[in-house]
């Protein structure tokens, strides 16, 4: 492919979010192409998540971001960088007992935010892997689930 086939293939897959100001003050959650994006600015980073939480759906826009996002239904923790897992774990053979965060591995996936002057754009993960959370981006999901799903959150309004 020549470079200008290659910056054309990239602009099919690159979507505009929004307004980087906006997004900083409140979190965006966007369809794009047929996944639903969860778009946010946590310390000083952008990062998108799938918006349902890979282990039962929970509405991620919902939870609270710490160092992850926490899922709003069962508190799974959700690296949002890399899409890992997170649980606790402890030693039993170690006293005192000590828990430490380990990963159940990539679980959600994630995809790549740019920033263009002031416009935020996002760029689809397409790796042909499976991660738990492409589940809760079928069409068989949304149709039985979602019909009456409320929205809570800014959702897909131009800016």
């Amino acid at each position: 492919m020549s470079s200008d086939e290659d910056v054309a293939a990239a602009s099919r897959h690159t979507h505009f979010i929004g307004k980087k100001e906006n997004i900083i003050q409140a979190r965006r959650v966007k369809s794009v192409g047929e996944r639903d994006v969860l778009v946010i600015y946590h310390q000083g980073d952008f990062y998108a998540i799938e918006v349902r939480c890979y282990h039962s759906g929970g509405p991620l826009q919902e939870g609270d971001i710490e160092v992850s996002c926490l899922c709003p239904w069962h508190k799974y923790k959700i690296t949002l960088a890399e899409g890992e897992g997170l649980y606790q774990a402890v030693d039993p053979s170690v006293k005192p007992l000590k828990p430490t965060w380990c990963s159940r591995g990539v679980k959600q996936r994630v995809h790549t935010v740019t920033l263009s002057n002031e416009d935020v754009f996002l760029t689809l993960n397409d790796s042909p892997g499976p991660t738990d959370s492409d589940y809760y981006q079928t069409e068989k999901y949304r149709n039985t689930f979602l019909k009456d799903w409320p929205k809570k959150t800014n959702t897909d309004s131009d800016d």
